[in-house]
């Protein structure tokens, strides 16, 4: 959902979309050619589902015993009963494989002061983990954060084809909430609280 980066003003900064390609679990990543055949039909749905805020997560797990996990945006609640989630990797992700294979995931929802560790968590190449703490969850093992404002445990149900991306339906087998207080958002091509700090006329 995020707009396509055309100048200097427009976050995020460029080596962190190339970086992004394939790990952040948003329907458009900033600078991907879309599918869609009309380029102004495409601005239009861009622009216009970026106007809907969401939450910022980090869906992880363990594949052989390696910790792995992606920055996601498109997650959500499925089913109360029997209690269901879903999360949207994109079909390119490096990490969905591992998560797919492993047949476990943990959603871990991100703290407002938690942007560091989105952008980390959507760029590709480097040790997503390296000088962060997590535990592992105590149901499916997979990595918890420290400082998030809670956690879902899942066993993967079904996975159904979402065009560009995967829809991953979760069965909740644990959750769990902390103390922390106010999430990370993102809309608008940006995380909330970046308006009016890159641009304080207003734009």
């Amino acid at each position: 959902m995020s707009k396509p980066v055309g100048d200097a003003e427009t976050w995020p900064s460029q080596w962190i979309v190339e970086s992004w390609q394939g790990d952040f679990g948003f329907q458009f990543r900033p600078g991907e050619d879309s599918p869609v055949h009309d380029p102004a039909a495409a601005r239009s749905f861009r622009d216009t589902l970026g106007r809907f805020a969401t939450g910022v997560t980090v869906v992880t797990s363990t594949d052989d015993g390696r910790p792995v996990g992606l920055t996601c945006q498109s997650f959500t609640s499925v089913s109360l009963d029997p209690p269901l989630v879903l999360f949207c990797p994109a079909r390119t992700s490096r990490s969905w494989p591992s998560i797919e294979r492993s047949g476990v995931f943990a959603v871990n929802l991100l703290a407002r002061d938690q942007e560091h560790v989105s952008d980390t968590f959507a760029t590709r190449g480097i040790d997503k983990f390296a000088g962060l703490s997590w535990t592992p969850a105590p149901v499916t093992g997979a990595p918890l954060l420290s400082g998030i404002l809670g956690h879902v445990e899942c066993e993967i149900e079904a996975v159904h084809d979402g065009g560009d991306h995967h829809v991953v339906i979760g069965r909740v087998v644990g959750l769990g909430t902390t103390d922390a207080e106010h999430p990370l958002l993102f809309v608008d091509g940006r995380y909330a609280g970046r308006h009016h700090e890159e641009h304080p006329d207003g734009r």
